[in-house]
């Protein structure tokens, strides 16, 4: 197999960092074709009905961040496993796209979108809630694409039997990851109270 010329000069931690901007496009890539594919009304609703239901839990529980951080979490964790881990991602995006496309469809039913709200909005509030969406959305994008690329370093490294030198930067990046997902958990929340 031929390589461009750019991965053959580049550093292992390059070919690093070059492999997970590559899974992370293709992750954006999976999440937009399945916000692209139609969902069934009844399933559409029971989606946004198990999203609200959760969302409300966590709320009068208050246990909304560290549930937000465990679901993420735990998915990521999968992410990681050699070869399946990049498979499974891909397949949780695509759901997650689903999961969008889903609670679009039922508030465009509900003619919760296209009504115009009587309250206000202080446009620096929209601002904060706008990067603070766009600093999540990056966040787990970036830790999901972490997780799919190690999966598949760490495939590549049992099949060269180096796996054993592949563990240190398994550990570093579920580290690395928890964090990521900690402060999206934190910043989600902030956004969920702000409740546009």
């Amino acid at each position: 197999m031929k390589y461009p010329q750019f991965w053959l000069k580049a550093s292992p931690r390059r070919k690093r960092v070059y492999s997970i901007l590559a899974v992370f496009i293709l992750s954006l890539l999976v999440t937009l074709v399945g916000a692209l594919v139609p969902v069934n009304p009844g399933t559409a609703k029971d989606i946004s009905d198990q999203l609200n239901q959760t969302l409300t839990d966590g709320q009068s529980q208050g246990t909304l961040p560290l549930d937000i951080f465990v679901n993420n979490f735990s998915l990521c964790l999968l992410m990681f496993i050699p070869i399946a881990g990049f498979f499974i991602g891909m397949f949780i995006l695509f759901s997650t796209g689903q999961a969008f496309r889903a609670v679009f469809e039922v508030q465009m039913a509900s003619d919760v979108v296209t009504t115009t709200p009587e309250i206000s909005i202080a446009t620096t509030t929209i601002v904060f809630v706008l990067i603070g969406v766009g600093a999540v959305f990056l966040l787990e994008f970036i830790t999901y694409a972490i997780g799919m690329t190690e999966s598949l370093w760490m495939f590549r490294r049992i099949l060269q039997n180096k796996w054993k030198r592949e563990l240190k930067w398994l550990i570093i990046f579920i580290g690395i990851a928890a964090v990521l997902l900690i402060i999206g958990a934190i910043v989600e929340t902030a956004i969920i109270a702000i409740q546009i």
